[in-house]
Parts: C-alpha cells; sequence; structure tokens
C-alpha cells in the first residue's frame, strides 16, 4: 500500500502535471490580465500616434515658417497674400503627413512686445527683423486611429517664432 500512496505523490510532481486544484485558474488569470493588456498596448499606440502628429505639426510649422522669414520677392506673387501662401503651404505639408490639414488651426502672430498674440503682416516692410509666432493646432479626434474618452475635447498644438527677413549689409 506504501508504494501505492508513493507512486501517486509521484505522479503529481511530474512536469507538466498541476494539482487538481489549480486547474482553471489559469483561464481565469488570463480572462483577468488580457483586458488590462490591451488596454495598455492600445494606450500606447494612441499615445504613440498623438506624438507622430505633433511631430508632424511641428515640422510644418518649421518648413512654413522657414519660407516665411525668407525674403519673398522670388517664393511670393506680386500682390498676393504672403500670409495665406504660408499657411496653405502648410495645410499642404499636413496633408501629405495624412493629417487633415483642413481641420487645423493656424495662424501667425507677433512673438513679443507691445503687439504679441496680434496678427502679422508677413508683407509689412516694417515687420522686417521682428519676431513671428506661427501657432497650429489641431483637434486629437482628428488624428486619432481610435479615440480615448479621456482625450475627447483636447487639441494637439505646436509655435514655432521666426525671425521675418535679415539685415542687410550696405557698402559706401
Amino acid at each position: 500500500m506504501r508504494n501505492l500512496v508513493n507512486r501517486k505523490s509521484n505522479q503529481s510532481r511530474r512536469p507538466g502535471m498541476s494539482h487538481p486544484l489549480r486547474r482553471g485558474a489559469a483561464a481565469v488569470e488570463f480572462a483577468i490580465i488580457l483586458p488590462l493588456f490591451l488596454m495598455l498596448v492600445l494606450g500606447t499606440v494612441e499615445m504613440g500616434s498623438a506624438l507622430n502628429a505633433a511631430q508632424i505639426l511641428e515640422a510644418s510649422l518649421r518648413e512654413g515658417g522657414r519660407l516665411a522669414s525668407m525674403e519673398q520677392s522670388p517664393y511670393f506673387a506680386q500682390g498676393g497674400d504672403p500670409n495665406a501662401k504660408v499657411i496653405q503651404d502648410i495645410r499642404n505639408f499636413l496633408a501629405a503627413s495624412k493629417i487633415p490639414g483642413d481641420e487645423v488651426n493656424i495662424a501667425i502672430v507677433h512673438a513679443g512686445g507691445s503687439d504679441d498674440g496680434q496678427t502679422f503682416d508677413l508683407d509689412d516692410p516694417a515687420n522686417d527683423l521682428r519676431y513671428f509666432r506661427i501657432e497650429a493646432s489641431v483637434p486629437y479626434e482628428s488624428v486619432s486611429a481610435f479615440p480615448l474618452d479621456r482625450m475627447t475635447g483636447q487639441n494637439i498644438a505646436a509655435s514655432l517664432t521666426f525671425r521675418k527677413g535679415r539685415s542687410r549689409l550696405v557698402s559706401n
């Protein structure tokens, strides 16, 4: 009889064998952990897409600001609106990067001084060598793959500051 008892206890210690009371515990643990794991993975993917959209938004402002701060005669049509051209170029850059450019709010404003935050006219010669800021924001829902309730109503925003034109050397 002793031999029979030892044989049963040895069988329960074999690798791959589980205790009868542990049957189904792995399924319950999996059922509890799976939703948490999926929320973690989906949240990470969603935050990654929001960060990617912020990087693209900033890159588009950098390119638009580079154009806006240059000498305008070779790049802008005579009598055209440079502000509108820069804003349209930013929207085109965003659309090419799969961000809906029409849903992005873009403003070119004075950076610092008594005019801070007021519209900056790129065509005005009085604004040469003055600082301006390009600001843009896009609703989170417009760039999200599957919007999270916590982020609903939030905007992804970026702004960069530039100086209009450059100083010219005067020779006598």
